[in-house]
């Protein structure tokens, strides 16, 4: 198995919306109802939003044997050294080999100035929740928010980088 991380290409979005609908699927099956992931997969991972991240901020690919199976996605990181991982998806069947922990580690490389990495994470998501603590992500707060209707249990973390 060859696998390589490295930026998103323009010609590449339909290939990422294909693992963010697949991965979101899986991942929040029975956390949040069908229609509002397939509503906010319809807007965050449009066309126009892919074009839009990809000029605006680092976003990074996972690919084995050529076929991309995840994505990571981060804030420019600001004056003082804070940056943002808004999304970082793997397909179900390459989880658990390294690759969030390889696209995370590229991303902080790409990163030198960033000091503290922060993510917010869906309470009852198990493989997320799990993987940001075995990464070394701290809890610093949780919350209630409303997702297009449905209420979430957030839970908001931070990576101490440097």
């Amino acid at each position: 198995m060859h696998n390589r991380i490295r930026t998103m290409k323009t010609d590449e979005i339909s290939q990422v919306q294909h693992v963010a609908k697949t991965s979101w699927n899986s991942t929040y099956d029975g956390i949040i109802p069908a229609d509002i992931q397939n509503n906010f997969l319809k807007t965050a991972y449009s066309d126009e939003q892919m074009k839009h991240r990809l000029k605006s901020s680092l976003f990074l690919i996972a690919e084995v044997n050529g076929e991309i199976v995840g994505f990571a996605n981060f804030s420019p990181v600001n004056d003082i050294g804070q940056t943002e991982l808004g999304a970082i998806y793997i397909l179900p069947e390459h989880q658990g080999l390294s690759i969030g922990t390889d696209l995370l580690h590229e991303g902080l490389k790409l990163q030198p100035d960033a000091k503290e990495v922060f993510i917010s994470v869906e309470k009852d998501n198990d493989i997320g929740k799990h993987f940001y603590e075995a990464k070394g992500f701290k809890i610093i707060s949780e919350f209630e928010e409303v997702f297009d209707g449905h209420l979430l249990q957030t839970i908001r973390m931070v990576l101490k980088v440097r």
